[in-house]
């Protein structure tokens, strides 16, 4: 069944073209218990330190309850002793020296720099787990020291400055911590990566040597201390920030568009053939510039012709559960600023934001809208990775392109598509021009990630003024405006401009208004017989009232910890 066409002028009519034949292969159900293309996991030192800080927890517990600590102290005593018989004034200034590293001061000088340098570079996940752990990692320490109240080495002479209970070492469990975090905060895997493993283990070393020379800490508060710290941060990095997902990069770009290459692009190749029978052959990133919720990408894909030379594409949306993060902060922080507007309820899983994005693609399509054409949803990591694959729309363009011609047929296109969606009773809620394409004259809409259902007036008249701006870039009001009068009403033009301001507008969109000097806005207001009252958008509610005070107290209870914690003694 053919869906009816928008009712407009002739060259205003929907023209669908059909998408190029893809070869299919036959599709392969992922056996229980197999792994997902790209799955978690904790490499094998990971596991290993996990298993030596259980070693250690066990080991504690044992010595508690056997009431062996004398035969631990004697040792420990004994090793220490060994150590000062070899002290001299010379070895003892170059203790004092090496061992900077465990100091209060240099330890929250590492703090501070570690979250300045995070925060420039907006490599906000790193940053959360790094506070995450330093405040875990701090507090398990200090709790363990006071639980287990061993007291500082005696029968030696202790030489450095020293506080609190000995069991674990303190300074080494934090310095391990930071200096880890250090590492897979900010160096980039790989050899960088390797050789700062080394580094850090040279800096332990000469810190933990330093501190047994002056007799601060026992061996084995070192060992538990240096076991705690490293496991920490080493389960929590590669878990939550594993380099597959959130590799650390310096360049420069969006942090919503995810690395493509390595093990993910090989995922997303195998993923593609299993589930949707597409066999890709190179999956490469492909208009950034216009997106900055999901990473947008063009995937070659053989043709369904054999003999055929040419390669087919189609296109992707790679989404990840840190889109789905930020989704939530970009709309919380909407409802501090302005209130809650329409349908800005955060989605729970990125697998419900796949799902919708291709519901509504499939409503839009089927409504005979020019749309890509929907080939389904690809698995790639269940619960945190996800691929929209459609249609690629092959040698289109955006509409602001310098190159687009942009005359009356298209300008009848573009507002055929909006007078269509009203009629179905939907809202595509992010008109730009990278999210309008032409190709061969005929108009495209694409990206209905924001796309709503029965929305309101208000939606519904946002979306015709950003269509009429969008189409102005490239011609002039006045030719928009006359136009879009053989298709809506003078009272529905002002209602869209009344409803129309900065906020409404996406950002490129404003970006490309100003760069062109033009106030079209302005222009628009200027040819309507009559204007309407602007709509209201801020609303002051109790909901966004507890919003604000909730963050506010948020902001002040983590700026006391941070205040204690540097405050702390180590």
């Amino acid at each position: 069944m053919t869906a009816p066409a928008a009712q407009a002028p002739a060259g205003g009519q929907v023209r669908r073209p059909d998408p190029p034949p893809i070869h299919r292969e036959p599709r392969r159900r992922r056996p229980s218990g197999e792994p997902p293309p790209l799955p978690r996991h904790l490499n094998a030192s990971g596991k290993w330190w996990l298993a030596l800080s259980g070693v250690v927890v066990v080991t504690w517990g044992v010595v508690l309850l056997t009431g062996s600590t004398a035969f631990v102290d004697l040792v420990d005593t004994r090793v220490l002793q060994a150590i000062a018989s070899v002290r001299s004034p010379g070895l003892t200034d170059v203790a004092e020296v090496a061992g900077v590293l465990g100091t209060s001061r240099a330890i929250h000088l590492l703090w501070l720099a570690n979250l300045v340098v995070l925060a420039v570079f907006r490599r906000w996940r790193h940053l959360f787990v790094w506070i995450g752990v330093g405040l875990l990692v701090v507090n398990t320490a200090a709790t363990l020291a006071a639980t287990l109240q061993r007291p500082r080495p005696y029968e030696v002479e202790i030489l450095g400055p020293w506080s609190g209970f000995s069991m674990p070492s303190v300074p080494m469990t934090v310095l391990a911590t930071f200096l880890v975090s250090t590492l897979y905060s900010l160096v980039p895997a790989g050899r960088l990566r390797d050789v700062g493993k080394w580094v850090v283990w040279g800096l332990l070393l000469v810190t933990a040597a330093s501190r047994l020379y002056l007799a601060q800490d026992h061996p084995t508060d070192v060992l538990a201390g240096v076991v705690l710290g490293v496991a920490a941060p080493l389960a929590a990095f590669r878990l939550l920030t594993p380099n597959e997902v959130y590799p650390v990069v310096y360049r420069r770009g969006s942090p919503a568009h995810l690395d493509v290459s390595g093990a993910r692009g090989e995922a997303i190749v195998r993923a593609l053939q299993d589930q949707l029978g597409l066999l890709a052959t190179s999956v490469e990133p492909f208009g950034l510039a216009g997106s900055g919720g999901s990473t947008p990408l063009r995937i070659t894909v053989k043709a369904a012709d054999a003999a055929e030379q040419e390669e087919s594409c189609v296109f992707g949306k790679l989404y990840a559960a840190t889109h789905v993060r930020s989704d939530r902060w970009f709309k919380l922080g909407r409802t501090l600023l302005y209130g809650r507007l329409e349908d800005e309820k955060p989605y729970h899983s990125v697998r419900r934001l796949v799902q919708y994005e291709d519901y509504v693609l499939r409503l839009l399509s089927d409504a005979g809208l020019p749309v890509p054409h929907p080939l389904g949803i690809v698995e790639i990591t269940p619960e945190r990775e996800y691929l929209l694959v459609a249609e690629f729309l092959q040698g289109a363009r955006e509409i602001g392109d310098p190159e687009v011609v942009v005359d009356d047929a298209l300008i009848d296109q573009g507002l055929a598509v909006v007078r269509r969606m009203w009629e179905i009773g939907m809202a595509h809620r992010d008109i730009k021009p990278a999210n309008v394409m032409v190709r061969d004259g005929t108009l495209f809409l694409i990206d209905s990630a924001f796309a709503e259902v029965r929305p309101s007036p208000w939606r519904q008249a946002v979306d015709l003024a950003n269509m009429l701006l969008v189409l102005a870039l490239r011609t002039d009001a006045r030719t928009v405006y006359e136009r879009a009068r053989l298709q809506f009403s003078d009272e529905e033009l002002a209602e869209a401009f009344a409803a129309t301001r900065g906020l409404t507008m996406p950002s490129q969109l404003r970006r490309m208004l100003r760069a062109q000097g033009r106030d079209l806005h302005r222009d628009f207001l200027e040819l309507l017989p009559y204007r309407l009252p602007p709509v209201r958008i801020q609303r002051w509610t109790w909901r966004r009232a507890g919003l604000c005070l909730v963050t506010a107290l948020a902001l002040v209870l983590t700026v006391a910890i941070g205040i204690d914690l540097l405050g702390s003694p180590l």
